[in-house]
């Protein structure tokens, strides 16, 4: 008995078979315009420094002009002395501008704000162990040019309220200082950097720590830069620009062992505090207005620092050593080789 529900052996089971010579669908070519724009990790790096830079001098120069024509300017102390209004305000603008900058440049490459520096894990552990850190470290070089006798301690300027007044303003200037100088010369530009060294590293030399390498150029480039942009400041000296820069690469460091600059914001604030405030000692030949103890060095500039400050003398070499040691000792490395 035949079962009619059964196809006939001379009809093709698929009704429609895929002609032989057709060809597989590929992507589409990329033109060569947009291999010169965008590359394997989206916008090429080059392009992406070139839109943020142009984005923060319209910023800054729209604000600057603002300012002016408002008659907005804050006036300081004068004769190189810094007060507390206006550094808070000199220094929040230029770094409000430029994480408005960095997040416009997250929106265009597709990524989140976080990975330039102010993402992360431990965040608050990470800044206030800095915030510590750094007071301590500025402490070891003011006692050792105090006991060396190449800083003299005269008397204190402020008492009971008005000292916790200003101390207080000062800290929130020294945190818009850390955060403005952390964020601007360790934050997009050091990814971004990162990035287009990384590639480059790859492609020529195909090393699979290229990705180390990068940082480790861009930190070396960008701490350069920071350094030799102290020597605008009254008072400066080659050992405070060489500290500076020094000091540039230890903040490096511990963005590469964290991932994020809040350990840097942390320690760079403090140090500030307690050098300019707490102890009344020049920063880059600049004086605060107030400040808690009045002081002056003594014996050679080379030794004491001079009227750079204790950033000036030698002795703070070995303290930005032991700063090194504190960060490999206290933060442990991320598992994907820090903020790369």
């Amino acid at each position: 008995m035949t079962d009619t529900n059964q196809p006939s052996t001379n009809e093709p089971i698929d009704p429609q078979p895929e002609p032989a010579n057709q060809a597989p669908l590929t992507a589409k070519e990329p033109s060569v315009a947009e291999k010169i724009v965008i590359g394997r990790d989206g916008l090429r790096a080059g392009w992406s420094l070139l839109i943020f830079v142009a984005l923060l001098a319209v910023f800054l120069t729209g604000v600057g002009a603002i300012v002016k024509a408002l008659h907005l300017a804050p006036v300081g102390a004068g004769g190189g002395d810094v007060t507390a209004g206006p550094t808070i305000l000199t220094e929040a603008i230029p770094f409000l501008l430029t994480l408005l900058a960095a997040w416009i440049m997250s929106k265009i490459e597709k990524r989140p704000a976080g990975v330039y520096g102010l993402g992360g894990q431990k965040k608050a552990s990470h800044f206030l162990a800095g915030l510590g850190w750094g007071v301590f470290c500025l402490s070891v070089l003011v006692v050792t040019l105090w006991k060396t006798g190449l800083l003299v301690f005269e008397s204190r300027l402020l008492f009971g309220a008005r000292a916790f007044e200003y101390g207080g303003l000062w800290l929130v200037g020294f945190l818009m200082v850390g955060l403005l100088e952390e964020y601007l010369t360790r934050g997009y530009l050091m990814f971004t950097l990162t990035r287009g060294l990384a590639g480059i590293y790859a492609s020529v030399f195909e090393t699979k720590h290229s990705k180390a390498i990068g940082f480790w150029t861009a930190a070396v480039a960008l701490s350069i830069i920071f350094g030799l942009g102290h020597g605008k400041n009254p008072g400066e000296s080659p050992i405070g620009l060489l500290a500076a820069g020094l000091a540039g690469l230890v903040f490096c460091l511990s963005l590469w062992r964290t991932g994020s600059l809040w350990w840097a914001i942390g320690f760079h604030a403090s140090w500030d505090w307690a050098q300019s405030f707490l102890y009344g000692v020049a920063d880059s030949g600049l004086m605060v207005k107030p400040h808690l103890m009045a002081t002056h060095p003594v014996g050679k500039a080379l030794m004491s620092g001079g009227t750079t400050g204790p950033e000036g003398s030698v002795f703070v070499l070995p303290v930005l050593a032991l700063a090194s040691l504190i960060i490999v000792y206290t933060l442990p490395r991320k598992s994907d080789g820090g903020a790369a």
